[in-house]
């Protein structure tokens, strides 16, 4: 997902640009978030649904595991909007992401799995990275609590979530001298598709332990030892997305923010 300025008084920059923020991960909510703040906001999907096109967001259909997809996105957003300043790797899961172990996961699953939820980060923030230097812009990389419980989920995903956060720290350093901010948001069990779809990862979980999807669903905190007793919302983290590309958070960068209601207990 790209977008510009959130802060009026920024104005005088030239036209915002996009963020690929495609319907996985937490979905579609960090975009309406944006543009109640007045974001211009361009994203992608591999299918844009009319509920994607509620949002008010541009958007491009494309597959942001490839790097065609990638560049589709990219180039659509230049041409478009004139520049970059915000980007939001909000790419996550896919359908390779399942309930399986390290031997049940092979060479090409990896590939898929490592494609989609950190090369599609590495493309689109290579491809952006000359207007956001230019505008002093801003990223957040959506990653996972997977990245510090790599035993708590799928082997592939939770490597690929944490070799995310470990971009998002290698940009920080790097680029903020030259006025950009990178940072990550790590979200625990959110309310969205992955979950809540009986035929997503959340039911191909609930199959495996036997349990009826709803019943699994309802159990959920409990199971994870969640400390607020409840998921997160999805709006939960747009928010935390938005706060940390406005100028609110003019000096915070390199950090890695959890949001998981408390699932994680150490430092």
């Amino acid at each position: 997902m790209l977008g510009l300025p959130l802060n009026p008084g920024r104005d005088d920059r030239p036209n915002p640009g996009p963020s690929p923020a495609p319907a996985e991960a937490s979905g579609w909510p960090p975009s309406r978030s944006l543009i109640a703040e007045g974001v211009h906001v361009m994203g992608a999907a591999r299918t844009i649904t009319p509920e994607l096109k509620e949002t008010g967001a541009l958007t491009v259909p494309a597959d942001l595991s490839t790097a065609d997809g990638v560049a589709a996105l990219m180039d659509s957003a230049l041409a478009e909007l004139g520049g970059i300043d915000l980007l939001v790797n909000n790419v996550g899961a896919g359908d390779d992401v399942e309930p399986a172990g390290f031997l049940d996961t092979d060479d090409t699953r990896w590939t898929r799995i490592f494609d989609l939820n950190l090369l599609s980060a590495v493309r689109a923030t290579r491809a952006a990275l000359p207007s956001l230097i230019e505008r002093r812009g801003a990223i957040v990389n959506v990653s996972s609590i997977n990245s510090r419980l790599p035993a708590a989920g799928p082997v592939a995903y939770s490597a690929a979530k944490a070799a995310l956060a470990a971009l998002g720290k290698s940009l920080a350093e790097e680029f903020g001298p030259r006025g950009v901010r990178v940072n990550t948001v790590s979200p625990g069990v959110v309310r969205t598709t992955i979950w809540e779809d009986p035929d997503g990862f959340g039911g191909k979980v609930a199959t495996g332990a036997g349990a009826e999807h709803s019943a699994f669903l309802q159990q959920i905190p409990e199971a994870f030892n969640i400390t607020t007793g409840r998921i997160t919302e999805p709006q939960e983290v747009a928010a935390l997305i938005t706060f940390l590309l406005s100028d609110l958070a003019g000096n915070i960068t390199g950090a890695d923010y959890i949001i998981d209601g408390g699932t994680i207990k150490t430092l």
